[in-house]
């Protein structure tokens, strides 16, 4: 889908040349900048009450005399704020993907000019209406036939605009790659299904990736993912990408996706009810993928390294069990009191070999804990870092993209629930604060990181009858590492060449 600015000739709205014109109202009455034929459309449905100002109206007018578009949409939009937009722009859509649609006008009246923020919000609101998962779904209906969008504008705005709507589209080609590879069943997205996204990304987008097999990541001690995935038939894959568009003298980003590709729970096995959903358990992995894309897509001028342990928790006789001992990359040993707490162990083994790009700071993305859904739902992923600047940007981020997360404690009382007897620590605690102590966890592997944990687990993917991936934290991800582009700072002298360095190297301790 092709996104661009137009701006009206001398026949204003009514000679905008398209399939369809989609007009955003704001306001709570009609414009006064809806000229002509359109706004006395408008006012008659106002008066007749098949138009309101308000949340959720709509209206569709088919070959309107005197309108060159052939199809009309209203939609309202509020105070026309980048959230009512977006609303707008969903439910606008919603009206006219069922028909034959290849290009669509969209503007907005009643409403100051139009900004950068809001054109970003439409690529992304036309990208998620328009979405429909059918990698395996032969019976699916047929793709929207929607090739191309203009956004109508000032000539003055058309310059600034241009970019907003190009880097919108890179964060929404971000979005569908963390989407469909999430919403693929577990026999189709292997950690080898992974590890060749990440390749074909690197080759499509001039990315450096390296895919670590078992042998490898045993060679340089993982035995904390090693562990997790002894379990099982399907062979792990430890992928390194990076993005190093800025440089080899700036130090990266890292981010760190979980990539549990199916979660039964291993031995501490998982209920049967819904067990289907645990295929999204490598939502944070999809996200990384996605920001790279996204990142890549938009030639962003910051250094980026996605690190993804992909892996398999399955029961069988190899499967690590309750009360093994295993030690992490680190040197640290963790006493195993659940094996369905294995997400943490997976990314503990990743944080540390962040260590080796000396980075700017590093971001880890995990469904991780069922216990952050039961203490903030859906809407906001769960925030964890004991760095107030770093937890600042990444609030903003996720505000700024419509994709909110919410800061939680990390107060050391807590650290206090992972003592163990037998080792270093053990990988759960009991019941309450659950999502905390999994933070906890991993911040025992950060002492030389500036270092944030996302728990997406309530935004990663939806159930119900909408049931799908829904691409979160990628527009957050992609805010976040594209405002690096501007603050980002050179690496401490003589470590320049860090993000380069190979990443199956070992390293002494």
């Amino acid at each position: 889908m092709d996104f661009n600015t137009i701006v009206p000739g001398k026949s204003g709205l009514a000679g905008i040349d398209a399939d369809a014109l989609l007009v955003l109202v704001a306001g709570e009455k009609v414009p006064a900048a809806l000229e002509g034929v359109l706004g006395k459309v408008l006012a008659e449905a106002a008066a007749q009450d098949d138009f309101a100002f308000k949340d959720g109206q709509g209206l569709y007018a088919h070959r309107v005399e005197g309108v060159k578009a052939r199809r009309v949409a209203f939609a309202w939009a509020g105070d026309a704020g980048v959230r009512a937009l977006r609303k707008a722009v969903s439910a606008g859509v919603a009206t006219l993907k069922k028909g034959s649609v290849v290009h669509l006008a969209v503007v907005v009246v009643g409403a100051g000019a139009l900004q950068s923020a809001a054109a970003e919000a439409l690529v992304l609101a036309i990208h998620d209406a328009t979405y429909l998962y059918r990698a395996t779904k032969p019976s699916a209906p047929a793709a929207p036939r929607l090739a191309r969008v203009s956004l109508v504008c000032a000539k003055e705005a058309q310059a600034g605009l241009d970019a907003a709507l190009a880097r919108g589209q890179a964060v929404a080609a971000g979005v569908q790659v963390a989407r469909e590879c999430a919403n693929r069943p577990a026999n189709h997205c292997t950690p080898a299904h992974l590890a060749e996204q990440a390749l074909a990304l690197g080759k499509s987008h001039g990315l450096k990736v390296e895919v670590l097999d078992r042998k490898q990541c045993e060679k340089l001690g993982m035995g904390c993912f090693l562990a997790v995935a002894q379990g099982s038939e399907e062979p792990p894959k430890f992928i390194v990408a990076r993005w190093m568009g800025a440089g080899k003298g700036v130090a990266p980003v890292v981010l760190v996706g979980k990539g549990i590709t199916f979660d039964t729970g291993g031995i501490s096995i998982k209920p049967a009810a819904e067990m289907d959903e645990m295929k999204f358990d490598m939502g944070g992995a999809a996200s990384v993928l996605g920001t790279l894309r996204a990142v890549a897509g938009a030639k962003a001028r910051v250094n980026l390294v996605g690190i993804i342990p992909a892996c398999e928790n399955m029961p069988s006789g190899r499967a690590v069990k309750p009360g093994d001992v295993v030690k992490s990359l680190s040197g640290q040993t963790v006493e195993i009191l659940n094996t369905d707490a294995e997400g943490r162990l997976i990314l503990c083994d990743a944080l540390t070999y962040a260590e080796r790009f000396e980075p700017a700071a590093v971001v880890d993305i995990a469904t991780l804990t069922g216990a952050c859904v039961i203490a903030l739902g859906h809407h906001r992923s769960g925030l964890f870092s004991g760095d107030d600047a770093l937890a600042a940007e990444l609030l903003a981020a996720g505000d700024a993209a419509l994709d909110p997360a919410w800061r939680m404690p990390l107060d050391d009382e807590y650290d206090e629930a992972l003592k163990s007897n037998f080792a270093d620590m053990a990988n759960v605690g009991p019941r309450a604060g659950g999502a905390i102590t999994a933070a906890m966890f991993l911040k025992r592997f950060t002492a030389k990181l500036r270092w944030a944990h996302l728990d997406v687990a309530g935004t990663a993917w939806r159930s119900g009858a909408n049931k799908g991936a829904t691409g979160r934290p990628v527009p957050l991800l992609a805010r976040w590492v594209m405002s690096q582009a501007a603050s980002s700072k050179a690496a401490p002298k003589g470590k320049a060449g860090a993000a380069d360095r190979p990443t199956g190297q070992s390293r002494k301790r």
